[in-house]
């Protein structure tokens, strides 16, 4: 499977929103593969990461976030479940799990409900070591700032405002990934 082909069936190549996420996707990708190499104990499915970490936020673009130039009709946070539908359209139920798992430091049913997000009431935290390490690879980098890594501390600070549950498990993946 090439993760660029099925990216291309729903985003123009010339598009800036193609160029943000593949960009941001490359980043993310670039970072797990790293950390990966570094944990071959984890065994790690490589090539599962690569097309995963390639189609994390496939989504975006049916989302309404004008500042990464969406423009679709839904909340951006809604992005990983929307990108898990295409991935299951597409054949791909395990690349979806990891679209549909990875926002934040993953998403329980509970933080859903409490905080009143609009996303579908269901668990949406990471499972496989593939899909934890996407997720957590993926809270290093924006898309309004392509290509620039963030610290740790600022990491935690952001997410913070998910909830002292997500700041605890991201710990626990530096501790497991760095």
């Amino acid at each position: 499977m090439n993760p660029i082909d099925i990216i291309k069936k729903y985003y123009e190549e010339s598009s800036s929103l193609y160029n943000i996420l593949v960009n941001h996707s490359s980043d993310v990708t670039k970072k797990a593969l790293d950390i990966a190499k570094k944990h071959p104990e984890l065994n790690i499915d490589m090539q599962f990461v690569r097309e995963a970490g390639m189609l994390h936020d496939i989504g975006i673009f049916r989302t309404n976030a004008p500042s990464i130039d969406c423009i679709g009709e839904y909340p951006y946070i809604a992005h990983g479940y929307l990108g898990s539908e295409l991935l299951q359209k597409e054949g791909y139920p395990k690349h979806a799990l990891v679209c549909e798992r990875h926002t934040g430091a993953g998403l329980t049913i509970d933080e859903i409900i409490e905080q009143k997000l609009p996303l579908p009431h269901r668990e949406m935290m990471p499972v496989s070591i593939e899909e934890q390490l996407i997720c957590f690879s993926d809270c290093f980098f924006s898309k309004t700032h392509l290509g620039e890594e963030r610290p740790i501390e600022t990491i935690k600070i952001k997410l913070g405002r998910f909830g002292n549950r997500s700041v605890k498990q991201f710990t626990e993946w530096c501790e497991l990934f760095l």
